[in-house]
């Protein structure tokens, strides 16, 4: 047993969690282990929510991470809608609502995020919806039947894949997004001006600038009124406004927390036993010299590993370029960095036929890459991301240089 590690309870049953507790067991660990989960479900896949999972195309249990009989089988306590209401880190103690406290040794806190709803008149009329679990998807799927009219508020990865999804099955969508373009976080504007064309293309109303002033309707939604008296009649609406990371647990217990719960490189947090990783953590970003909050499957996997290795005294895992991927109607964007601070972008290919990149460069070192059904360009980008490697903008815009070769000369 791991320095006389005899019980680790990980709180948080999504992605992170599920990886540290996985990780935990594949690395040797013998102790007790319980994975406590607010869901009624085992540990599952997030990212095919908004997509196959959406347009029926998987079944719920082709979701989950791994088949039932592996906790069992790995002396793992998986325990379902289970919500810890209080932490004491004195007695080293979870506490519930009802039913006794669950003491641990090590704690792993890997709470995730809710979406970040809207608190304008009418919000709380049934058919006003979010997209982050299982059971979100099965309230929406009902309304997405040919002919029915769905708004989207929200022009980031969640609102596009679910409209995508929607436009997909028949549905009528619009889609309204405040700012002047779509994924403005998250990307520069030839990617955005790309998916606007792709969206308006497939049919869906895209509305920049939209400014939405409240629900109205019977019990249930109607219709979405925008500011200056306008009224879009809908049947559901999706609300696709970002996350909020939920630091209940961590702020009632004392712990240090920013924009997400502070963990050091190790994945600790304040207390030196007590660990995190996901959508909730503020961690350094250390191909970036900065902290942040990462919302990604592979924040939370790498989160996950790093957490599991720290708590046995192990060699951490390689820590990659941060990576995320959207797939909207027959597009795959894969992206890997992060742009911010970017003082020049390099485009490689024709924006115009479906497969290109855009590079990410700051004093002419690559921060990031945007890949739109270019796999090769990812697959370098990423490499050349992590390196913070220096290239000259005209081989990286030189599509008669393979990525091959770009990668060959600017990593050896």
């Amino acid at each position: 047993m791991a320095s006389g590690i005899e019980h680790v309870v990980v709180i948080g049953a999504g992605q992170a969690g599920a990886q540290a507790a996985y990780s935990l067991r594949q690395s040797g660990f013998e102790g007790a282990l319980t994975l406590l989960g607010d869901e009624a479900y085992p540990p599952y896949q997030r990212p095919p929510l908004s997509k196959g999972y959406l347009k029926g195309e998987l079944e719920a249990d082709r979701l989950f991470l791994k088949p039932g009989s592996y906790y069992s089988d790995n002396r793992i306590d998986l325990v379902t809608s289970a919500a810890p209401v209080r932490l004491d880190l004195a007695a080293r103690r979870v506490e519930f609502q009802a039913g006794p406290a669950l003491g641990w040794d090590r704690l792993v806190i890997a709470t995730g995020a809710r979406p970040r709803m809207l608190t304008l008149p009418g919000a709380g009329l049934d058919g006003v919806l979010a997209l982050r679990t299982l059971a979100d998807v099965d309230q929406l799927r009902p309304y997405l039947t040919t002919g029915a009219r769905l708004i989207v508020i929200g022009g980031g990865y969640i609102g596009l894949e679910a409209a995508a999804a929607a436009c997909r099955l028949g549905v009528s969508v619009t889609l309204l997004e405040a700012a002047p373009q779509l994924l403005g976080r998250v990307t520069g504007p030839e990617i955005a001006d790309f998916f606007l064309r792709t969206h308006r293309a497939a049919g869906v109303n895209v509305r920049l600038n939209a400014v939405i002033e409240g629900f109205e309707g019977t019990g249930r939604v109607s219709t979405v009124r925008l500011a200056g008296g306008e009224r879009l009649d809908c049947d559901v609406v999706l609300v696709g406004i970002g996350v909020i990371p939920n630091l209940e647990l961590a702020q009632q217990a004392g712990l240090a927390c920013g924009a997400g719960l502070i963990v050091d490189r190790a994945g600790r947090t304040s207390h030196p036993d007590v660990f995190a990783a996901g959508d909730l953590v503020q961690r350094p970003l250390v191909h970036y010299g900065r902290v942040g909050r990462l919302e990604s499957v592979h924040n939370a996997i790498e989160g996950g590993k790093i957490v599991a290795a720290s708590i046995l005294g192990l060699p951490p895992p390689t820590e990659e370029a941060p990576w995320f991927w959207s797939d909207q109607f027959d597009v795959k964007l894969q992206t890997a960095g992060l742009w911010t601070g970017a003082d020049q972008r390099v485009v490689r290919g024709d924006l115009e036929s479906g497969r290109f990149a855009v590079f990410y460069l700051k004093e002419g070192r690559i921060l990031a890459v945007d890949a739109v059904n270019a796999g090769p360009e990812f697959l370098v980008g990423k490499r050349l991301a992590a390196l913070s490697a220096r290239l000259a903008p005209s081989e990286l815009a030189d599509v008669n240089l393979s990525m091959k070769e770009i990668g060959a000369r600017a990593l050896g």
